[in-house]
């Protein structure tokens, strides 16, 4: 499993860094497989992140806890790290939390192992890479809830995403959007 894993991460990863599998062999000894549940949540908010997940199969969000009501600030797929990564860096308690959208398998990493292998010149190319990689999805998100309208972000996700909406409960696909349930049901009928 683990060599199977190795080259799950590799592929991931080598658009940005290709590297030996030894490499990343080492990576996936520092973590460790885990499996959830549908709505399982992995890190409630209020809470201090202590791992890092990179989704290997399923899908999850971030929420946003916020007066009395949860907004989705974050979807998340396979080939995608995954979590409170503001909590994790930091090491404080945020009101975030992160929750599976479906039975999903993840490699998980601890603060301690991800810190231990930034000792590495490989590892610190690595942890810049998840880092770079997360920083580049939020700047990317920020420029579109800026520039584009939620139709176009819409569209935009079943370009990447096309079973997005059997993956994903509309509920959070329309938080993500900016948008109510109502308005996002309106946009889906008028793409159909």
């Amino acid at each position: 499993m683990k060599n199977q894993l190795s080259q799950i991460i590799k592929s991931s990863f080598d658009p940005y860094f290709e590297a030996p599998i030894e490499i990343w062999e080492s990576f996936a000894e520092k973590g460790n497989m885990i499996e959830t549940k549908k709505n399982e949540v992995l890190k409630k908010y209020g809470e201090r992140e202590k791992y890092l997940y990179f989704i290997i199969q399923g899908s999850g969000g971030i929420m946003l806890y916020h007066n009395s009501n949860y907004l989705c600030i974050d979807l998340c797929y396979e080939g995608s790290f995954f979590g409170d990564y503001l909590s994790f860096t930091t090491h404080q308690t945020a009101d975030l939390e992160a929750i599976t959208f479906e039975c999903s398998q993840l490699f998980r990493i601890s603060k301690a192992n991800f810190q231990m292998l930034s000792t590495t010149d490989y590892g610190r190319l690595i942890c810049q890479i998840a880092a770079d990689s997360l920083f580049i999805h939020k700047q990317t998100q920020q420029l579109e809830l800026l520039t584009k309208t939620a139709e176009q972000r819409y569209v935009g996700m079943l370009d990447k995403q096309p079973m997005i909406v059997q993956r994903t409960p509309n509920k959070h696909i329309a938080s993500y959007l900016g948008i109510t349930p109502e308005s996002f049901s309106r946009i889906r009928k008028k793409i159909s």
